[in-house]
């Protein structure tokens, strides 16, 4: 049985945690796995390849719970798509680990599905929605509700 085609990149070895979590991890479609290593040995590139579609299921895992990741992805996905969003949370998802298993110290702490609607203010999101309005064309006059 043949899996799915793997695409090599030959890149120098940086040591930045950005870097190892780089997004080219996954291809064009999270089952076709593009691995970045400096030097490409058949075992690293079998063990890129199960990174890759670990970190491609666990990030289809998280879009269903109603946590930070969760919100994220439907945030992604709803902008961009739902394979750059499965991307982007493998990404999260290998940046946490890395810390996680870095400094010994370090715990992680969900941020919950509210993190994004907490940080923005109701003051900025009435700016937001009187000037898209305006954009529009028309006139906004707002009056706090009885």
């Amino acid at each position: 049985m043949v899996g799915p085609p793997v695409v090599v990149v030959r890149r120098p070895r940086v040591e930045l945690p950005e870097h190892r979590a780089h997004p080219r991890l996954f291809g064009p479609d999270h089952r076709t796995p593009v691995v970045v290593l400096e030097d490409v040995h058949a075992p690293e590139a079998a063990a890129g390849q199960l990174v890759a579609r670990v970190l491609g299921e666990a990030a289809v895992a998280a879009r269903r719970t109603d946590t930070f990741l969760g919100e994220r992805y439907r945030r992604i996905a709803r902008r961009r798509g739902k394979k750059k969003a499965i991307v982007a949370i493998g990404r999260s998802i290998l940046v946490i680990v890395w810390h996680l298993l870095s400094e010994p110290e370090a715990r992680y702490h969900d941020l919950g599905a509210d993190f994004y609607d907490n940080r923005i203010g109701p003051e900025r999101k009435k700016r937001t929605h009187v000037r898209q309005l305006e954009a529009l064309g028309y006139k906004v006059t707002l009056e706090p509700a009885a």
